[in-house]
Formats: structure tokens, C-alpha cells, sequence
């Protein structure tokens, strides 16, 4: 009987992965590069490049210098110190002696009651830049010479209202090369990229009206929009509470009919989000329950799938040879080679060390751990930290 359930959990596992694998090479066609050709007009549109920035004085320099150097013709850069307690806004001035021409300081005001720190920063730039795009970028990322020339030709080739990029993530250590990759792994295999930019063929239009915001996505590390929409939607200032502030952007957008589209940014945007696996855990912890719509019984389902799916059949390969279940050792070695399959494929598309897409489950157990403290947080009201804030 034991073997039995088992054996259909592992059936479980292996549908999963083969849906999912559909999913992923339907991603590598639809999740595009930004686009690399335009028409000459799209440089007339003035970018304003805003940048939220708490003690960030590690990063603050490396993505300056990307910026000073880019190609497009008509832009400029508006950092907002969000009252840092270290050098980033020393080495922010140092820049701004060079490039005074497009580059442009701001000491942020106190956070008022009710806003969460980024939000209030961004909402901040906003109102302080009026370029006809405005892209908004963390301090920890980096942008190569023509990237704000390919966001413009994006907007204009897509005739989208707002971009987002997803970087290419640098890994330096062993814990954010296991760890790092299954938030995009989670991403490319769950979310056809372009139901975020079109409706589903297959859905009807007054279905796809009402739950389109389902089909939201974006990643805050680089996110892009027409003033226009930005207006529209009310900014940062309609998700002034929000955690996951990029994500509910991007649900407004979906929501008020506006066009959204994603795309990968290897070759085009890096970021460093963490240095430390401490940095790292309180750094997702802040927002791993707020990714499930802050259900709770959604978030322990959720969970319990990722142990049956890319746990169980790295057991039960083992324990196969030792119960001589033929069964049980063809859906164990199906599975873990479609995890493999699908991690080397990842590491292949972002550039990351292949060899560790062996460290699949070591990343499982890692969001596990995270996932267990997460619901203590939330069943004792227990609040993160990041950055010298309360979140």
C-alpha cells in the first residue's frame, strides 16, 4: 500500500515536469531579449532613469558608470538617497561632479504613515523626473552601453505601455548559485510569458477581462513605463503598502487595459541581489509569503508540491534499487532527469555554472527552511527586516 501511494505521487511528479517542460521551451521563444532595432524616432522620446537607493554604497558606483556611459541620446538620471546611513550618496555626488548634465541627487523626505520604504522612494522620483519613459532600476544592477536604446526600441516594437527586464542574475557564492536560480526556474516553467503580453488563445474575451491580472509578472530590479500608463494607474503611489510593489503594478496595468510585456536581460541587465546567504534569506523572507497572494493554506500547498515534485524522486531513486521496484525506478529516474534537463537548460539560457543545477534539491530544502520560518512569522505577527526597516 505504501509503495503503491508512492508510486502515484511520483505519476504526480512526472506530469508536473512534463507541463511544465512545455511551459519552458515556450519561454525560450516568447521570453525575447529586448529588441535591438528601431525606427530613428524612438530616440526622441526623453527617458528618465530613476533610481531608489538605501545604503548602497557597494553597488551604488558600478551601476552609475553603466549609466554615464549609454549610447541613447536623450535621457537623464534622477538617484534618490531613501536616508542612507552609509557613503551612497557621497559616491552618488562624486559622479554627479563628472556628469552634472544628466545626472541629478535628491535626499528623500521621511516616509510618511502607511508607505513601505520603496514605494514611497519611487513615487518620490516620480513626481521629481518628466521624461516620457521612466525606468526604474535597484541600486544593485547594471546596465550594458545600449540597454536604455533597446528599452526604447521595445516600447516602440511591441507598442507596450510597460517593460519589464529580468537581469541576469551574478552568483558569486555556493548559496546564491543553489538558491538564486529557482526564482527564475519557478518563473520560465509555471508562466507562458506571452499570456503576460496577450490574452490566451484559448480563453474567452469576458473571462480574460475579469482575471487577466492573473497573467501579471514583473520584476522590480528593472521596470519601465510610458508616463502616460504611469499616470493612470496612480504610480507608486496605488501601491504605497505593497511589498511585492512590482507585482501589483503590474496587476493594475493588466487590470486598467493597459500592455505589458517581459523580457530576459542577458546581455543587456546584470544584478547582484545578495553577497551573504544571510543577506539573502532576510532578503527573500521579506516577500516569499506576499508572492502567494499572502495565502497561507496557497503557500503550505504549494510547499508540500515542490517536496513531492523535486524531492521525493531523488529518494525514491535511491530507495527503488533496494525495494527492486521497476516501477518506481523508471518514474524516479523520469523525473529527476526532467529536473536536470530543465536546470541545465536555465543555466545555459542565464549564463550560470551548469554544475549546479545538480544542486536542485539542496535549493528545494533551502526554500523549505525559509518557507517554515515564514509561517511562524506570519501565525506570531512577526515582522522582517531590511535595510534598517520594518517590513
Amino acid at each position: 500500500m505504501f509503495e503503491q501511494a508512492i508510486t502515484w505521487l511520483l505519476f504526480f511528479s512526472l506530469f508536473y515536469l512534463l507541463v511544465t517542460s512545455i511551459i519552458l521551451i515556450r519561454n525560450q521563444i516568447d521570453l525575447t531579449a529586448l529588441r535591438t532595432s528601431g525606427s530613428g524616432s524612438s530616440q526622441n522620446r526623453k527617458i528618465s532613469v530613476c533610481i531608489p537607493a538605501r545604503n548602497e554604497e557597494k553597488n551604488i558606483g558600478l551601476l552609475l558608470q553603466s549609466l554615464v556611459t549609454q549610447t541613447y541620446p536623450n535621457y537623464e538620471i534622477h538617484l534618490l538617497d531613501d536616508q542612507s546611513a552609509d557613503d551612497t550618496y557621497k559616491i552618488a555626488a562624486s559622479y554627479k561632479k563628472s556628469h552634472p548634465e544628466i545626472l541629478n541627487l535628491h535626499h528623500g523626505k521621511p516616509k510618511p504613515e502607511g508607505w513601505l520604504g520603496k514605494p514611497w522612494a519611487c513615487n518620490q522620483l516620480g513626481n521629481l523626473s518628466d521624461g516620457e519613459l521612466l525606468v526604474f532600476l535597484d541600486a544593485d544592477t547594471q546596465l550594458g552601453p545600449e540597454t536604455l536604446q533597446q528599452i526604447g526600441w521595445s516600447f516602440e516594437f511591441d507598442s507596450a505601455d510597460m517593460i519589464t527586464v529580468w537581469p541576469r542574475q551574478i552568483v558569486g557564492s555556493f548559496w546564491e548559485k543553489s538558491v538564486i536560480p529557482l526564482i527564475y526556474y519557478a518563473l520560465v516553467t509555471l508562466l507562458p510569458a506571452i499570456y503576460v503580453y496577450r490574452k490566451p488563445r484559448w480563453m474567452p474575451v469576458f473571462v480574460h477581462t475579469r482575471f487577466r491580472h492573473i497573467f501579471a509578472a514583473a520584476c522590480g530590479q528593472c521596470i519601465a513605463f510610458n508616463r502616460e500608463c504611469y499616470d493612470a494607474i496612480g504610480g507608486h503611489s496605488a501601491v504605497k503598502n505593497a511589498i511585492v510593489d512590482d507585482v501589483e503594478l503590474a496587476k493594475r496595468v493588466k487590470q486598467e487595459g493597459f500592455t505589458m510585456r517581459m523580457y530576459h536581460g542577458v546581455g543587456t541587465v546584470n544584478c547582484r541581489m545578495y553577497r551573504s546567504e544571510a543577506e539573502m534569506f532576510e532578503g527573500l523572507r521579506k516577500n516569499f509569503l506576499q508572492g502567494f497572494n499572502n495565502s497561507l493554506p496557497l503557500f503550505i500547498l504549494m510547499g508540500v508540491v515542490h517536496l513531492v515534485v523535486f524531492i521525493l524522486p531523488f529518494i525514491t531513486l535511491i530507495a527503488s534499487f533496494f525495494l527492486f521496484n521497476a516501477m518506481m525506478l523508471f518514474l524516479s529516474l523520469a523525473s529527476v532527469g526532467l529536473i536536470l534537463m530543465h536546470r541545465l537548460i536555465l543555466a545555459s539560457w542565464f549564463k550560470w555554472d551548469p554544475i549546479f543545477a545538480f544542486t536542485h534539491p539542496v535549493g528545494v530544502v533551502w526554500f523549505q527552511r525559509l518557507g517554515l520560518v515564514k509561517i511562524i512569522d506570519y501565525l506570531f505577527d512577526r515582522k522582517s527586516e531590511w535595510k534598517g526597516r520594518k517590513v
